[in-house]
């Protein structure tokens, strides 16, 4: 094992604090200015108030635009969660042409710019399926979504496949199980942490997408992060959406310790 000096120790916990402080203080200081009193953001901070607080949770735009974050999360993790293990097991299970192909465009929109994904759905939106009379309008931000969500799944559900023997469904058909219950009672518990820790994350980067929405909402409908964005430009609203960004970053921890939990679960299983 490798042994540090008390010297080279300092050092590293020094950068470690650096690090974390220059990562976290901006976090801190979006949370404090959330209790401003200032109509203004500014700091140093005068005066604490919730009167913020209440504005923001009896405000029906982000009332409005919460909701459709939820509801376009929600569409988009049932999507990827469907295509995403169903095209992990199609590469796990299978040998094909093209295969490694297939591998690199389900990974590719993960990759790609956000910028990129959002013009080229836009122009596929507008040029091409409209002109046809095809409105995809609100289900069209969640394809969109879905489009990088995929990948989440994919990544988590073919990383546990790959783990799995072959040993236990085996058994289980030469008793006489057919193929469904196979899957429900031998199969899918082996991968469900995965299925649920991809998931979980699917939600969460398409609750925080915002360059895609833009190019893919329709008109008059805001997501949460495309409200906060909008209103940046508004100083007078800047208290408020300190508030949403507070709510956000305590609401952020939840995936993140959910993900590690069965993380931790699939590490203590295997």
């Amino acid at each position: 094992m490798l042994r540090l000096s008390h010297g080279a120790r300092f050092g590293l916990g020094m950068i470690v604090a650096v690090v974390l402080i220059f990562m976290y203080a901006p976090l801190i200081l979006v949370v404090l200015n959330s209790f401003n009193a200032a109509r203004i953001a500014s700091w140093p901070i005068r005066e604490f108030s919730l009167e913020w607080w209440g504005k923001a949770f009896t405000s029906e735009p982000i009332r409005a635009a919460l909701l459709n974050s939820v509801l376009v999360g929600l569409g988009a993790t049932a999507v990827a969660l469907v295509l995403g293990t169903l095209v992990a097991f199609a590469l796990q299970r299978y040998a094909f042409f093209g295969k490694q192909s297939v591998n690199l465009l389900v990974v590719l929109p993960i990759a790609l710019p956000g910028v990129v994904t959002g013009v080229a759905l836009n122009n596929t939106y507008n040029q091409l399926l409209e002109p046809i009379g095809i409105h995809v309008g609100y289900f069209g931000m969640i394809i969109a979504h879905a489009t990088f969500c995929i990948v989440m799944v994919f990544n988590n559900v073919f990383a546990r496949l790959r783990r799995l023997s072959p040993n236990v469904e085996e058994a289980s058909r030469d008793l006489g199980a057919t193929p469904w219950q196979t899957f429900r009672l031998i199969t899918f518990p082996q991968f469900r942490s995965a299925f649920i820790a991809g998931g979980v994350l699917a939600f969460a980067l398409s609750f925080d997408e915002v360059v895609v929405t833009i190019f893919t909402a329709p008109p008059g409908v805001d997501t949460l992060p495309l409200w906060m964005m909008n209103q940046m430009a508004r100083p007078n609203e800047a208290s408020m959406v300190n508030v949403v960004a507070t709510v956000v970053i305590l609401f952020s921890l939840l995936p993140v310790w959910a993900s590690q939990r069965l993380g931790r679960e699939i590490g203590d299983r295997d």
